[in-house]
C-alpha cells in the first residue's frame, strides 16, 4: 500500500481519482477507468471520508470524458502531435485515450506527485513524466517545439494566480507553432461554489482564478481563439443525462437556461 502525504491543491487529486474509479464501477460507465480503480485499491487512504455522492462521481467522469474526446480528436487530426497533460495528478488519461505511436505525451506535476505516479502506474512508451510545478516554466525547455501541441488541464487552472496562469498560456502559445488548449473554467459564482464544496474544503485548497466571459481570454493571450464552449458536467450524449438524480438533472437544466448559472462551470477549447 502507498501512503499519501499530500495537502492543499495537491490533495485534490484524490477527489478526482476516486470519482473516476467509482464511476467506473457504475452501470453504463463512461470511463471504465480500471487503472484508476486499481490505483485506489493500492493507496493507503480512507476515501470514505470524502462522502462522495453518486452525482459527483458521474459529473467528474463526464467532465473527463469530454476532455478525453477532444484529445482524441486532436490526435486523430495530428498523428505526430505533442500532448502536455498539465497538473496530471493521478489521472489516467493517457491510458484512456491510448495515443498511437508517434504521439509524444508528457505528464507534468509536482515532483512528489510524479513519484507517486511512477509507483502506481506502468511505464507507457511515448509517455514522459516531468516533475515540476507547471508555473515554473523551465520545464517547457524539455518539450520539442516543432509539432502541433495539445495542452490539457483538468481541475488545475482554478487554483493558479491569474498572473502565473497568463504567463503559462503566453509561453505555450509562443513556444509551439499551433495547437489547442482545453480546460475547465469557472465564473466567480462557480469559483465560490467550488471553494465551499465539502471535499475541497477538507484539503485546504485555495481557489484563485475565475473567467466570466470565455472570449476575454483571447484579449489576454495573443493568438488564442475560442473554438468550443461546453457545459462542465454535461455529456454530449443526451442519454447520459438520465444517469444523474432528478435534483441534479434539474440543476443542470437551470444552468443551461439561467445566467450566471450557465457560466458557473464550463469546458473550453481554444486554438492558437
Amino acid at each position: 500500500m502507498e501512503k499519501i502525504h499530500l495537502t492543499r491543491e495537491k490533495a485534490t487529486l484524490l477527489i478526482t481519482l476516486y470519482a473516476k474509479a467509482q464511476e467506473s464501477r457504475l452501470p453504463g460507465s463512461l470511463l471504465r477507468d480500471h487503472h484508476a480503480a486499481a490505483a485506489v485499491a493500492r493507496i493507503d487512504h480512507d476515501f470514505s471520508r470524502l462522502r462522495m455522492r453518486r452525482d459527483e462521481m458521474i459529473g467528474l467522469a463526464t467532465r473527463a470524458h469530454t476532455l478525453d474526446g477532444w484529445a482524441r480528436e486532436f490526435i486523430a487530426a495530428h498523428g505526430d502531435a505533442t500532448v502536455l497533460h498539465l497538473g496530471c495528478g493521478l489521472d489516467t488519461r493517457v491510458f484512456r485515450v491510448d495515443p498511437p505511436f508517434g504521439v509524444d505525451w508528457f505528464e507534468v506535476d509536482y515532483p512528489e506527485v510524479i513519484e507517486l505516479r511512477r509507483k502506481l502506474y506502468p511505464v507507457r512508451p511515448g509517455c514522459s513524466l516531468l516533475g515540476s510545478p507547471v508555473t515554473d516554466l523551465a520545464w517547457l525547455g524539455r518539450i520539442p517545439a516543432g509539432k502541433p501541441t495539445l495542452i490539457v488541464a483538468e481541475g488545475l487552472f482554478l487554483y493558479l494566480p491569474e498572473d502565473a496562469l497568463l504567463r503559462l498560456l503566453r509561453a505555450v502559445t509562443t513556444r509551439f507553432p499551433a495547437g489547442e488548449i482545453v480546460f475547465d473554467a469557472y465564473n466567480r459564482l462557480g469559483l465560490t461554489w467550488v471553494a465551499h464544496n465539502r471535499m475541497i474544503r477538507s484539503t485546504g485548497a485555495v481557489t484563485r482564478w475565475s473567467l466570466g466571459r470565455p472570449r476575454k481570454l483571447e484579449a489576454l493571450v495573443p493568438g488564442l481563439r475560442l473554438r468550443t464552449e461546453h457545459g462542465g458536467y454535461e455529456s454530449e450524449d443526451l442519454s447520459q443525462r438520465t444517469r444523474y438524480s432528478w435534483p441534479a438533472q434539474t440543476a443542470l437544466w437551470l444552468m443551461r437556461r439561467v445566467q450566471p448559472l450557465g457560466g458557473m462551470t464550463r469546458l473550453l477549447r481554444y486554438r492558437y
